[in-house]
């Protein structure tokens, strides 16, 4: 994956892109390549509009306001783990590569996956 591939949340209202810093020194077609460590909460991992999750501290708060009407609240991703499982075989700045395949778990229960991975493959008969 690289920097701009759109990601989704299972508990976000919107995609949101993931941002890759030239850190690792790999480019892919132009943009950063990303590893299983990009996955820093605003840095590489951008809010998803509003969150819809009970496990969200602020969601609880504001559903049991209105006295338990699902009430969604911004989201601030809470991504402490790595992308699993990871490309083991192509290593960007030593660490596995991120492919269509990774997912992201987030301390409030969502799941983030690639939704448009930003790079394709162009077959050229």
């Amino acid at each position: 994956m690289i920097s701009g591939t759109l990601l989704t949340c299972s508990f976000g209202l919107a995609p949101a892109a993931l941002q890759v810093l030239p850190a690792n020194r790999v480019m892919a077609g132009g943009p950063p390549a990303a590893n299983i460590m990009d996955n820093i909460p605003i840095a590489n991992i951008v809010p998803f509009g509003l969150c819809s999750s009970l496990a969200n501290p602020t969601v609880a708060s504001a559903t049991a306001a209105a006295l338990g009407v699902l009430t969604p609240m911004p989201c601030v991703p809470a991504t402490v783990a790595p992308w699993t499982p990871g490309v083991p075989t192509v290593l960007i700045g030593g660490m596995p590569a991120v492919d269509t395949s990774c997912m992201l778990m987030c301390t409030w229960a969502g799941v983030i996956t690639i939704a448009v991975p930003g790079q394709f493959t162009v077959m050229v008969p």
